[in-house]
């Protein structure tokens, strides 16, 4: 018999790579014994990325769902990992590091074992920062890589990081092939380097099926070291997530590995469960197309987690842009033909934005880059004119280090617009900020709860658990699973179908006699709600298209959410306001970025048509100005 090959199961990430929520804690708990039963995990994925935001928006308690998750598995002796993005923790943008801090104590007091950390760019500083809070937490440390493949990816790029991670303390590496665009032989030569020098440390591979690759990648890096394989299992095994158990197992077990048995009855049961949760409401939210799997993803090397994202945005923009074309008399286009423009352009700019690894959040950058090019070019316009915020943060070296160096194009843009390269560490800018939000709960009377987990939410996710302790988050998901069923319904789909996603919901409160219009933002591969969160503004009582007046339109330039401000350091226009040339407007959220909407020219404002959180489409009036 040959050498041992354990099995993680990725349950959490099945459901997050399919579509947009993952099951709630009773079935969990509903189906958890019966993974034990199939015995032959070493480990299973817990929490982490977006399982907990999901939780919020359900109207769950996340720290409740994760400490019941993972008693099980850990009585029964099986390792509990979780998945954080480092600088980012487990959302989307940068997180201070005091509650980076709590955060792996938090997650080793609820039963986690394992801390895999990944950089989206790769950046060894917000790794090894991970690395040592993960062990001063008490928690297994692993550093994950990010796995791309470009010029840039090498061999020898890979072997060095890892050399550089084990030195900083990592205890274990995983190989986090986001896109399963590895090609086998060379992650295996990658992997083969890597347990040359290090002998003893624990190797892990995780990938997406995708573009296909990836049984020959499992076997490969099988061969040349690798301890551990993530797995799924049907029904949401295959196309835009994991390979399944069942092949894994037979495969290696031919090719002269030792890998555990599989108790077939068990298996059935969960399989069974997990349908049994698709038919319930989670089939509702799941696309037909993210179980196929698909070669053309080699190009553009997305990674199957945002594949679910990546064709509603499709979906919203090509409706947006033959609304344009057919105003302009032009032949509209179909969506598998927008489809190609996009890989196509994925392809151009990605190596003009310095090679950054195509996993949360960058890939959905470079994808919204992308897809502005592609809309801006169809209409006679130039690349590069709709760069959002976020993404130039990226670009400047604020989220960290690039792999590659920027195209010309791109740094004559900075220039031209006066923006400044960043060179320090990338925690330095973010602040500690956990006695803020202890202050917070002292005047809401709410309890920090056992460990400072529920502290550690509120830090984590302000916007969400404010929406999740006033029960506006349960209510809206109870609103966008009733509108899914209807859709579905009324398209003549039975239960567990597949169906439309609803769109982003908002509401308008009142404080002190002001009326403010909040939302909830739903996300997928990284979770909902991890866009950031938008200060609040007077809500308008105008409709974006019922500008009147006297003074000149400023428009929306693209489809989305509108906002005012986007973080509480700023200020929102209000009409009376003196504004110049370049000021900002507001911002527009599309596929979770914020793009600013800037004035083209000096004035007063004389009208807001638009209420903040409101849904604009392209060309809507946002505000008049004299």
């Amino acid at each position: 018999m040959g050498r041992k090959i354990k099995f993680s199961l990725l349950y959490r990430d099945m459901w997050q790579s399919s579509g947009k929520y993952v099951p709630r804690l009773d079935q969990l708990e509903q189906v958890a014994p019966h993974i034990v039963d199939m015995g032959c995990f070493a480990r299973v994925e817990t929490n982490g990325g977006g399982f907990e935001q999901i939780n919020l928006l359900f109207g769950e308690n996340p720290n409740k769902a994760v400490r019941a998750w993972t008693k099980p598995f850990k009585d029964a002796g099986i390792q509990t990992h979780m998945l954080e993005r480092a600088l980012n923790g487990i959302r989307m943008s940068p997180v201070p590091a005091d509650v980076r801090r709590l955060m792996f104590k938090v997650k080793k007091l609820q039963g986690t074992d394992i801390a895999r950390s990944f950089c989206g760019l790769n950046d060894p500083r917000n790794i090894i920062d991970s690395i040592k809070y993960a062990k001063e937490g008490g928690m297994i440390a692993q550093a994950a890589m990010s796995i791309s493949y470009s010029k840039v990816h090498t061999v020898e790029y890979y072997t060095q990081l890892a050399d550089e991670l084990v030195a900083a303390g990592a205890d274990e590496i995983c190989l986090k092939d986001m896109a399963g665009v590895a090609r086998p032989a060379w992650l295996g030569e990658i992997v083969k380097q890597i347990r040359s020098k290090h002998t003893d440390i624990p190797l892990t591979y995780h990938g997406h099926a995708g573009p296909g690759f990836q049984v020959a990648t499992i076997l490969e890096v099988c061969r040349a070291g690798v301890d551990y394989i993530d797995v799924a299992m049907e029904p949401l095994s295959w196309g835009t997530g994991h390979a399944d158990l069942l092949t894994i197992q037979a495969m290696l077990k031919d090719a002269g590995f030792e890998v555990p048995d599989i108790n077939m009855k068990a298996y059935m049961k969960v399989r069974s469960l997990t349908q049994s949760f698709m038919d319930d409401f989670l089939g509702y939210f799941i696309s037909p197309k993210n179980r196929l799997m698909n070669s053309l993803l080699i190009g553009p090397g997305l990674p199957g987690g945002m594949m679910g994202s990546l064709m509603a945005d499709l979906q919203n923009n090509l409706a947006s842009l033959n609304k344009w074309k057919r105003k302009n008399n032009q032949p509209e286009l179909s969506e598998d033909e927008l489809l190609v423009k996009l890989f196509d352009e994925v392809e151009y700019a990605w190596p003009k934005l310095g090679y950054p690894p195509l996993v949360t959040p960058f890939s959905q950058y470079v994808k919204n880059v992308a897809l502005m090019n592609v809309i801006q070019m169809e209409k006679g316009g130039e690349r590069w004119s709709m760069i959002a915020d976020n993404i130039w943060d990226m670009v400047l070296g604020k989220s960290g280090r690039l792999p590659g160096k920027l195209g010309e194009e791109i740094l004559a843009l900075a220039k031209k617009e006066g923006r400044e390269f960043y060179e320090g560490h990338p925690q330095d800018p973010y602040p500690d900020a956990l006695d803020t939000f202890r202050k917070e709960m002292d005047e809401n009377g709410w309890d920090y709860g056992q460990d400072d987990e529920e502290l550690l939410e509120l830090a984590m996710h302000p916007e969400q658990y404010r929406r999740y302790k006033s029960g506006a988050a349960k209510g809206d998901f109870e609103k966008d699973l009733a509108a899914a069923k209807a859709e579905a319904a009324s398209a003549g789909a039975g239960a567990g179908a597949a169906a439309p996603v609803a769109q982003p919901s908002s509401m308008q409160i009142e404080v002190d006699g002001q009326k403010y219009r909040v939302r909830v933002s739903y996300g997928d591969e990284v979770g909902a709600g991890d866009a950031q969160e938008s200060a609040a503004a007077p809500a308008a009582a105008s409709s974006p298209n019922s500008a009147s007046g006297t003074g000149e339109p400023v428009v929306s330039p693209l489809e989305g959410k509108f906002y005012f401000t986007k973080d509480s350091s700023e200020t929102p226009i209000k009409e009376g306001d003196r504004v110049q040339e370049g000021d900002v407007v507001g911002y527009v959220e599309a596929m979770k970025t914020y793009n600013a909407v800037k004035f083209d020219k000096a004035g007063t404002v004389q009208k807001i048509v638009v209420s903040n959180g409101a849904d604009v489409d392209e060309d809507d009036v946002l505000v008049m100005l004299s």
